[in-house]
């Protein structure tokens, strides 16, 4: 398997630039007949965009129906404590490419929580991502949705190991039209200056337009961008801007549409797809045919289409013959949204949600599907998206990497049941989580033990920031909702944790913060 960076993307054929085309016969034939003969499994990857622990029927929610989802997890495993990395966008997207702590890439700001338009920097040339092992390997690799690990053309995804992207840069909530830039809120704030009259007020409306979206309040855009391969192996790229703004009703249809095509445009290839929906990330949008449908509102309308997108392709992977030999996972990337109160979604019995380190913030719904091959079971292992980088490499068939610290942990065994049996076999997986915001350190799990370190609401909502003089510990298991410390009954616990802790960060080397980077460009000639 090639794991050095300067040698990922030789060797292997170039993917197929057609015209989007439906599936014909004959494709459908050749799907099979690779399936049959035991080739290597395909990756569809969904990751959803703020969708809560609470959200999906499965999950316990009362009102938002997710029917093909909860088949999915009955047929094969629903996790009820996996994990993402960060729980905000982009260093949660990065950290799942990865295998690897926000720390370790740099992928993550101490005072830019994730990445905005107009930045120059992204994703590190330097990190080894999944589309780029599994495309060194002869997977075809598509993301069909929100990338935000950079919004310039030297840091797309096709830069990156994917051959195909279809999706838009960065959250649909930015580039307010009409509005004063993200630039020109930095250089207020930075500079000293402050919003003006005039900003501040039009930054005030923007509840309202939460509350009744309207496509041309934001203005981004939806790109097309494609990785070509000439006969003497040179390398190409072609980016184009389908829409601007982008017709945000249509989105989840159309990344439906595109992952299908885009299997269908390489029969002869065992393919990667990620599709990271754009919601349910507010500004909240469905199409015509979901609208108003829901018991949950808005918010379920646009869960519900999610749900019948995963449906859509689950059958499409069917039809083709495919399903026995595809490997299927849904997450999403954090906790809800809660300062968007009914449209932000539900952490169900967790505490807080998107932007902290309480466990609605950080743990989110997690589904694995493999027919035949992953044993149908409620799992309460520890599980974090870090895992699916070394997760999905061994489902192929290939080694993890070695030439970089990963940081998850190979979840296979647990998955498959080829721990059952064993003495312990809860052991297979992870044992411990470290929670991290803005490059800190705030929470760690052992086993179902929680030691707070630092605690800190989000977006307005919950405690001010607090660095803990007697870190607060909480039993997952008997209190999910963190309400109850018991951190005084439990010294020799806090101390095993703390030990915990002290080793982890031995052994961890941080990157500065790339997210901050933009800063020094717009800091006043004399701050320090």
């Amino acid at each position: 398997m090639v794991t050095n960076k300067t040698l990922t993307g030789l060797g292997f054929a170039s993917v197929v630039v057609a015209s989007l085309l439906g599936c014909s016969s004959s494709q459908t034939d050749s799907r099979k007949t690779q399936s049959a003969s035991n080739a290597r499994p395909n990756v569809v990857l969904f990751f959803a965009d703020d969708l809560g622990y609470g959200d999906l029927s499965s999950y316990g929610h009362p009102n938002i129906e997710t029917p093909n989802l909860d088949e999915l997890a009955a047929g094969g495993q629903r996790w009820t404590d996996f994990y993402v990395a960060a729980p905000v966008c982009s260093p949660s997207r990065g950290a799942l490419l990865t295998g690897r702590l926000p720390n370790r890439t740099g992928l993550y700001g101490k005072r830019l929580a994730v990445l905005f338009p107009e930045d120059k920097h992204g994703m590190p040339a330097t990190e080894v991502t999944l589309p780029e092992v599994l495309q060194s390997e002869g997977y075809a690799t598509a993301i069909l949705g929100k990338w935000h690990l950079g919004s310039e053309p030297a840091v797309y995804p096709t830069r990156h190991g994917f051959d195909y992207w279809f999706g838009l840069p960065y959250s649909n909530d930015m580039d307010w039209v009409g509005s004063f830039t993200f630039k020109e809120r930095l250089q207020a704030v930075i500079g000293g200056t402050g919003l003006t009259a005039v900003q501040q007020a039009e930054s005030d409306g923007r509840v309202a337009k939460y509350a009744d979206p309207k496509i041309e309040y934001w203005n981004v855009p939806l790109i097309r961008s494609e990785r070509q391969i000439d006969e003497r192996g040179g390398v190409a790229f072609t980016d184009a801007v389908v829409d601007r703004p982008a017709q945000q009703p249509t989105l989840t249809q159309r990344y439906t549409a595109e992952a299908l095509e885009f299997i269908d445009r390489n029969p002869d290839k065992p393919f990667f797809v990620y599709l990271p929906y754009t919601m349910p990330h507010t500004p909240l949008f469905a199409s015509a045919h979901y609208q108003g449908k829901s018991r949950g509102g808005e918010y379920g309308d646009v869960i519900e289409e999610i749900d019948g997108s995963v449906g859509q392709i689950i059958q499409g992977l069917k039809e083709r013959g495919l399903s026995d030999n595809t490997l299927v996972i849904f997450s999403s990337d954090n906790g809800p949204w809660q300062i968007m109160q009914q449209n932000g979604g539900s952490a169900g019995p967790l505490k807080m949600g998107k932007g902290t380190t309480f466990e609605g913030g950080m743990r989110v719904p997690a589904i694995f599907s493999w027919p035949g091959t992953i044993k149908p079971e409620v799992v309460h292992s520890i599980g974090s998206a870090l895992d699916l980088m070394p997760t999905i490499l061994s489902a192929v068939g290939l080694d993890p990497l070695e030439e970089v610290a990963i940081d998850g942990v190979d979840l296979l065994p647990r998955l498959t049941g080829a721990a059952a049996g064993t003495a312990r076999p809860q052991r297979a997986g992870r044992e411990n989580l470290a929670y991290y915001r803005g490059g800190e350190l705030r929470a760690w799990r052992q086993g179902m033990w929680k030691l707070h370190l630092i605690v800190e609401g989000a977006y307005g909502v919950g405690p001010k920031k607090e660095v803990l003089e007697v870190p607060e510990l909480y039993h997952l298991g008997r209190d999910p909702g963190e309400k109850f410390d018991v951190a005084g009954k439990n010294p020799e616990v806090v101390a095993q944790i703390q030990a915990e802790v002290a080793r982890h960060k031995a052994q961890l080397t941080s990157r500065p913060a790339i997210f901050d980077a933009r800063l020094a460009e717009h800091l006043a000639p004399n701050s320090p």
